[in-house]
């Protein structure tokens, strides 16, 4: 698991701003009901943000993430990847995740982003970005292949390569459609300099509008307040989300 259960986003709380919060169940296309929460700035929002999980899915960390985007303007939906084989229920701590995890698929997953995509279209955003950590970050630049019409994708520690025979966001650059930014660890212990690189020259050789950004010492999952000795980094990475959601959302 990406992030231990009390983790919190290292994000200062903005405190007094009119948000509002709830928990909801999407349709995609295809039928599939799953899991979502929605946190919304009480003025109209012209920017709206999917956020795609680590590999748990939908908790604590990721409606908190929500909470911190709308505080800043943002609507925000954050989703559960397990609808097709566990259902829109809340889980227990201890559930076992991964089983859900490999049963997922590439496909399955644009299908819930898209039906995250139109329910943002329908509270009246125009511009929408895609953020995701670890799987969801591979997904979320993913995502910019995907049709949705996406203004930017963003993806921290995400594995750009193929994985187990499926072509990843590397392999599948020349189909991207949107600005990428990447922001990876330095120490991942899985996820390689080589691997960033390649990512990052491929990019360019598409024409993909993109940046790659490395925090070097930093671990897989960097993106935490408990990690006091990275906070440095996830300071920089935040603003740097901040940055490219303005400069995109034009």
């Amino acid at each position: 698991m990406c992030f231990e259960l009390d983790s919190e986003p290292p994000i200062p709380v903005i405190s007094g701003a009119a948000v509002s919060h709830d928990d909801v169940t999407l349709e995609a296309v295809d039928g599939n009901r799953f899991a979502a929460f929605v946190a919304t700035p009480d003025e109209p929002a012209d920017v709206g943000i999917v956020i795609l999980p680590d590999v748990r899915g939908l908790y604590r960390f990721y409606e908190e993430l929500a909470l911190r985007f709308a505080e800043r303007g943002y609507a925000a939906v954050a989703f559960d990847y397990f609808g097709r084989t566990a259902g829109v229920s809340k889980r227990d701590d201890d559930w076992d995740y991964m089983e859900h995890v490999q049963q997922t698929t590439q496909a399955g997953v644009q299908l819930d982003v898209g039906a995250c995509v139109a329910e943002l279209r329908r509270r009246g955003s125009r511009a929408i970005f895609s953020v995701g950590f670890c799987f969801g970050g591979r997904n979320s630049w993913l995502a910019a292949t995907a049709g949705h019409g996406l203004a930017g994708a963003i993806g921290f520690y995400g594995m750009p390569a193929e994985r187990n025979g499926v072509p990843g966001p590397t392999d599948r650059a020349g189909e991207i459609a949107s600005p990428i930014l990447a922001l990876q660890a330095g120490d991942d212990q899985n996820i390689t300099a080589e691997h960033n690189a390649a990512f990052d020259a491929a990019l360019a050789a598409a024409g993909v509008e993109h940046e790659v950004v490395t925090y070097p010492g930093a671990p897989h999952s960097f993106f935490d307040r408990k990690h006091e000795e990275f906070a440095d980094a996830s300071e920089d990475a935040w603003l740097r989300v901040l940055a490219f959601v303005e400069r995109y959302s034009g």
